[in-house]
């Protein structure tokens, strides 16, 4: 069974008066009946304004309730996917709809009678090719998913895949009635967003998701439903467990609340300047970390404040840390305990962090199915903490500023014409001058920065290694907090927090060639084109709010390139 209560280290006298207030903040004014029992948006704000805008972002309270009634139709359509003779699902999503699915895969993977899951939310060419080339293209299940029924990525993944469903459906002389769109399915918002969706009147099944509940909060919805019915997982369970969760956090004492308790939590210390909360997660749980890592960013990160959430990040002695930093654990019964590259030994070093005066948040996981009730606390949390710093969690104003600059880079592609603005990425080749350039633009971190390194380049296990080592290497050589993303993937997860938090990031940008580029069907530009507008649209956003980045080409070869990028670092922090 999950922990309710909040397991909280803390030995800061400020902070826990900070808290103690924040608390007695939440009884005086019925936090937990008003916003989780009521729905009422005033928790949020006292602007019309806004409270009409909140009123109508808080379906996903009632989605373990409302898609209980849904489960037996789901697992019909996953069965009846599995004797069609379908053995395998990719679902083509960006944030909201394709973390939660990643981290379902992650932790249940395939169970027996299930069918294998695989999530595509990178436009990089490579990264396309590793997700779909292996596939028959007539025993795959595509799954577009896109609340808003125009996300770019997800309709670029949609065109590929269609064309590769025409094109084998040709070769194996099938014709009318079969079709592409029996391939395919899609999740979506009603009314205009599934009308955006290409071929959406001839698709084999559309899932229509309650319109009032935002993409990172839909974990719980038809966007992590119908791939955990593919794998096989019990959703009456995974359900069931979220129920629990949500009727926990209608109590009104903080102390037996336990979305309440940390939302405070994560509020009170962001707001006392403890804002970088670093997750340290078992190995069997650790997609959590991407998928709370977009909740809390795009949700937090507006209005010059927010949680700065960092995951993945090797964990240290107390030295190298700054005064900004929170730990999060979050253990799961029978595990061996984080992969290896966080750490051996990690809550004895957690305790020592503890006592050099870090608060230290533990959440003890009981099973696997308790994941569906992971999701509630932390949506939960989150919100609250937005109340506690102040702005609305359910809003994300600066995602567009990115997405026009991009729309104009690929405008210009197009037209054959050269973006204009921004600045050239450096060669990784040119080792002097990396090394020089990297010296001044550490010189711009300030006193609680925290570093982004954002990778424009295909995922894989040997990357993930090599921006490990950066980052450390950063962290140890600065004593700032660190993040790593990947693109296009964190424009809709941490890109918010970026452009609209406080105004503390460090950026540093890499990308690459491209030599086994895809072309887009019924577009005039390919994916390579459209990650390389997507890294420069971000750029200019970035630039465009007075922050400091560097962009770093890493060539052809991305790891030899990744290699160089981490000597030239570690120069640049011996001569800083």
């Amino acid at each position: 069974m999950t922990d309710l209560a909040l397991d909280l280290t803390l030995k800061d006298a400020k902070l826990e008066a900070a808290l103690a207030a924040e608390r007695e903040r939440a009884v005086k004014e019925n936090w937990a009946d008003r916003a989780i029992g009521r729905r009422d948006p005033s928790v949020w704000s006292d602007e019309e304004i806004v409270k009409r805008a909140v009123a109508t972002r808080l379906g996903w309270l009632e989605a373990p309730f409302h898609f209980a009634d849904e489960t037996v139709e789901l697992d019909a359509f996953a069965a009846a996917i599995r004797e069609q003779g379908f053995t395998t699902a990719v679902l083509g999503g960006m944030g909201g709809s394709s973390l939660a699915p990643a981290l379902l895969e992650h932790v249940f993977g395939k169970a027996e009678g299930g069918i294998d899951v695989r999530v595509l939310d990178s436009t990089d060419p490579a990264a396309v090719a590793a997700t779909l080339d292996d596939l028959d293209p007539l025993r795959t299940l595509f799954i577009v998913s896109t609340k808003s029924g125009t996300t770019a990525e997800s309709l670029s993944f949609q065109a590929y895949q269609w064309e590769r469903i025409a094109d084998a459906l040709k070769d194996a002389g099938v014709g009318h009635p079969t079709q592409p769109g029996d391939f395919m399915v899609a999740i979506t918002d009603p009314e205009k967003s599934l009308k955006s969706i290409p071929h959406h009147d001839s698709l084999r099944e559309v899932f229509l998701n309650p319109p009032d509940v935002g993409g990172r909060y839909s974990a719980l919805t038809y966007v992590g439903l119908v791939p955990s019915a593919l794998l096989g997982v019990n959703l009456e369970q995974l359900l069931e467990k979220a129920r629990a969760m949500v009727m926990a956090c209608g109590i009104s004492d903080p102390a037996k609340n336990p979305g309440l308790s940390l939302g405070l939590a994560m509020g009170a210390f962001a707001k006392a300047g403890r804002d970088k909360l670093t997750f340290v997660i078992d190995r069997e749980l650790a997609a959590f970390g991407p998928w709370v890592e977009q909740l809390i960013a795009e949700s937090t990160g507006k209005h010059g404040v927010g949680v700065v959430p960092v995951d993945g990040e090797a964990l240290a002695a107390p030295a190298a840390y700054g005064p900004d930093r929170v730990f999060v654990r979050i253990a799961l019964a029978g595990s061996a305990g984080p992969d290896a590259a966080i750490g051996s030994n990690v809550d004895a070093r957690l305790a020592e962090l503890a006592t050099a005066g870090h608060p230290v948040i533990r959440i003890n996981v009981g099973a696997r199915i308790e994941l569906g009730a992971e999701f509630v606390r932390w949506e939960i949390a989150t919100a609250l903490a937005g109340a506690v710093l102040g702005i609305d969690p359910f809003d994300q104003p600066n995602v567009e500023e990115a997405k026009v600059n991009t729309r104009a880079v690929i405008a210009a592609f197009e037209n054959g014409e050269t973006p204009a603005g921004g600045s050239a990425a450096l060669d990784v080749a040119d080792e002097a001058a990396l090394t020089a350039a990297l010296k001044t633009h550490l010189g711009k971190l300030v006193p609680n920065a925290y570093g982004s390194f954002q990778a424009y380049i295909a995922q894989t296990p040997e990357r993930d290694k090599a921006l490990a080592a950066i980052r450390t290497l950063f962290r140890d050589g600065t004593k700032r907090a660190t993040t790593v993303g990947y693109g296009p993937r964190f424009l809709h997860s941490t890109g918010q927090l970026h452009k609209g938090g406080a105004p503390i990031g460090w950026f540093l940008q890499l990308i690459s060639q491209h030599p086994d580029d895809r072309e887009i069907p019924g577009k005039a530009y390919t994916f390579g084109q459209l990650i390389d507008a997507q890294a420069i649209g971000d750029a200019l956003t970035i630039e465009e709010h007075k922050l400091p980045i560097l962009r770093v080409n890493l060539g052809e070869d991305a790891d030899a390139g990744l290699a160089a990028l981490q000597k030239a670092l570690a120069a640049a922090l011996r001569e800083a």
